[in-house]
């Protein structure tokens, strides 16, 4: 689906042992990745899981406390400025002057991008275009809605044609249809050979990536694809039809071997623990319920991005480790 990258690497980012201490607090623990040139890698995980920390180290904006970093064939951080060029960063609050028109703000990062004058009009046509910003063009950044501007931070952020792109949260403030309309130009880039490496909490966000990593407390939980990812939980999850909901997930708290049990509409969904018998769980479910005089029918289904975060994460209650 995706091409191969201006540098003709087949891997975009390696790294080995990767940590960030923040004095005794372990934010970036030992983490090893291995991102593929040319594909949207997603990077799964709850708030304060390290996700930002490790993007920030990726790209050189922070020194690592530990590990070995080589982006696009350069060491980081030694390397980091000759790398800045053939990378770009935007956040979920990327940076746009609201004082300026649309035009002008991608005229401005041009100009720090590097982009040669000669080459900058033309360049912001082109995206003008690609981004449907014609009607736009002389509208003020500020006034934009959420949705707009987050597809004039992606237009700024690959300005100078970058390689990789970071993007961290970035649709986490908009609504439904800009994300979709957002991650059809990621793909459109992907496409063209970008490799693009994505921070979320969303779910759905994260099943759109060709690859998929899970970050817990810091640590790297799951990395796979996300067909492999829900498919190593095959068996672990059962659907419970029943006309009582929330009388029945009461009566299953208690159950051994359950890992989560959450109403999802007028259903419930059950996920076992690792290592637990499915078919003993589903005998334990039916005796809790035959106990209680509860009435559900209860079947093993697909297991989802949902139950694979909740099994990677499954320890997330313990305390943040602290630095030896």
């Amino acid at each position: 689906m995706s091409a191969r990258p201006p540098s003709g690497v087949d891997t975009a980012i390696r790294a080995r042992g990767l940590g960030k201490h923040f004095g005794g607090l372990v934010a970036v623990d030992r983490v090893d990745l291995t991102v593929p040139a040319g594909q949207v890698y997603g990077f799964l995980g709850p708030n304060g899981s390290g996700k930002s920390t490790t993007i920030r180290m990726l790209c050189g904006l922070l020194l690592p406390s530990a590990g070995e970093i080589e982006v696009l064939g350069l060491e980081v951080p030694r390397q980091a400025e000759a790398l800045r060029s053939r990378v770009g960063y935007m956040t979920q609050k990327f940076s746009l002057f609201d004082d300026l028109s649309v035009r002008e703000n991608l005229e401005f990062v041009a100009a720090i991008q590097g982009v040669a004058q000669a080459e900058t009009a033309a360049r912001v046509d082109e995206l003008l275009a690609r981004y449907r910003f014609e009607d736009r063009e002389r509208q003020l950044a500020g006034t934009l809605s959420g949705g707009w501007k987050q597809r004039l931070g992606l237009a700024c952020a690959v300005i100078h044609r970058p390689e990789l792109l970071f993007l961290d949260e970035p649709t986490s403030a908009v609504d439904p249809e800009s994300r979709r309309d957002f991650w059809e130009k990621l793909f459109e880039l992907a496409d063209a050979g970008t490799t693009i490496m994505v921070s979320t909490h969303l779910m759905d966000e994260a099943e759109r990536c060709h690859r998929l990593a899970i970050l817990d407390r810091g640590r790297l939980v799951a990395d796979g694809t996300p067909a492999q990812l829900a498919g190593a939980l095959a068996g672990r999850t059962l659907l419970v039809e029943t006309a009582t909901p929330r009388r029945v997930l009461e009566a299953l708290v208690g159950v051994a071997g359950l890992l989560s049990v959450v109403q999802i509409g007028s259903n419930l969904r059950v996920l076992t623990g690792d290592g637990a018998d499915p078919r003993r769980a589903l005998r334990d479910i039916e005796a809790a319920l035959g106990e209680t005089g509860l009435a559900a029918d209860v079947t093993e289904v697909a297991s989802n991005l949902e139950d694979v975060f909740v099994a990677a994460t499954r320890n997330g209650s313990r305390p943040p480790e602290r630095a030896p």
